[in-house]
């Protein structure tokens, strides 16, 4: 299965281009799943399209139930008061994970093709990238290593004083831990892109580089930018001429960011039905796009140095940080955070400089003469 992570700036019509892209791709006679985050009621079930919507409420409310059930001897012993579905709201944030959960059951679809209605752009990208920090965190909390001495833990926790982690604790952690591992292939798959849709404006060439630095960062590739709600040039109204003319300047700096911009004329209103959808013309068919490789460069015979290059189009020097941690770099570019394990060769090595230019961020490491393998 392919799959199709649709995002963009807030109010651009991410949601009906992903609606669109969905029905045109089960009209040509694909199977296609749509997970969508906002209400597309009106788009029916049809032959070959399958519509789920992600319901953060009743996904919070399921998982703090089931919490609670398995605390529930600590809470008794406590004497707490149990709480009701029915008093339940979903706390800020809780739609990531209602999204993870909806991106896991995608994995199980019987689909030729995945249309994903992701949040607006920055939430987007921290989506994507919430598999892999969950993982690292679960990692750091709760040792794989540690359940070996399971057999041990209650004479552990009487010579500590203190009780010990219960079963079901890694007995969660490692179902999360498998959930997670299942979406974070899913969204490292070969078939799988990111489409930006944007209105063409004065803050739409930034939001572009932006996303262009914060996808290359978490290595997911970009498959499409669609520049939406195009107006008609030639209007013999001149506001709307102006209009249109001012709009045309933006698209020309979208242009200079993205080679390869699509443009979806404007309809004079929101498409509520599939002939509407199916009217907005031909759109961008998903494609494989190629991920950015990290390539670590040997310059010790020049230089003294290894280099590792990092293509981030769109950064910008100001908004770059750079910190070693152990066997980690955490690289941060404006919003977004990435951290990176070291590939084994630059572990044994110092961080002695860095530099970005044409997009590409060069890392240069000098060899520590204590750990690097002396050549005979």
């Amino acid at each position: 299965m392919r799959m199709l992570l649709v995002t963009g700036t807030g109010g651009a019509g991410r949601t009906t281009h992903a609606a669109a892209t969905a029905l045109a791709a089960a009209r040509r006679g694909h199977k296609v799943l749509l997970v969508c985050g906002d209400p597309i009621d009106w788009l029916p079930q049809q032959h070959g399209l399958d519509v789920r919507r992600v319901d953060p409420g009743a996904h919070f409310r399921a998982e703090l139930l089931a919490l609670q059930e398995h605390a529930a001897p600590a809470l008794d012993l406590l004497g707490a008061a149990r709480l009701d579905g029915e008093e339940l709201t979903e706390l800020p944030g809780s739609d990531r994970y209602a999204f993870l959960k909806a991106l896991r059951e995608a994995a199980d679809a019987d689909a030729d093709l995945a249309v994903v209605d992701l949040p607006p752009l920055h939430d987007a990208v921290a989506l994507l990238a919430l598999p892999g920090q969950l993982r690292r965190y679960l990692r750091r909390l709760l040792p794989t290593e540690r359940q070996a001495a399971r057999a041990l833990r209650p004479m552990l926790a009487q010579l500590a004083g203190v009780p010990m982690p219960a079963e079901w604790l890694y007995r969660t952690a490692a179902r999360w831990d498998a959930d997670l591992a299942t979406v974070q292939q899913l969204v490292d798959a070969p078939g799988t892109g990111v489409r930006l849709v944007v209105e063409p404006g004065p803050a739409a060439a930034a939001a572009l580089r932006a996303a262009s630095a914060g996808l290359a960062l978490h290595r997911l590739p970009l498959d499409a930018v669609v520049a939406n709600r195009v107006l008609p040039t030639a209007s013999a109204d001149p506001w709307l001429a102006a209009l249109a003319a001012r709009q045309q300047a933006h698209l020309k700096e979208l242009r200079d960011t993205h080679d390869a911009l699509h443009e979806v004329p404007h309809t004079g209103h929101d498409p509520r039905t599939p002939d509407e959808l199916a009217a907005l013309g031909h759109l961008p068919d998903p494609a494989a796009a190629p991920r950015a490789e990290w390539t670590v460069e040997d310059r010790r015979a020049d230089d003294g140095v290894l280099v590792w290059r990092i293509p981030l189009p769109g950064a910008a020097r100001s908004d770059l940080g750079l910190v070693r941690r152990g066997d980690e770099l955490v690289l941060t570019v404006g919003r977004f955070r990435h951290i990176a394990p070291l590939p084994s060769a630059l572990r044994r090595c110092t961080v002695s400089g860095a530099a970005l230019r044409d997009g590409v961020l060069s890392v240069r490491f000098t060899p520590d003469p204590g750990l690097w393998p002396r050549t005979p």
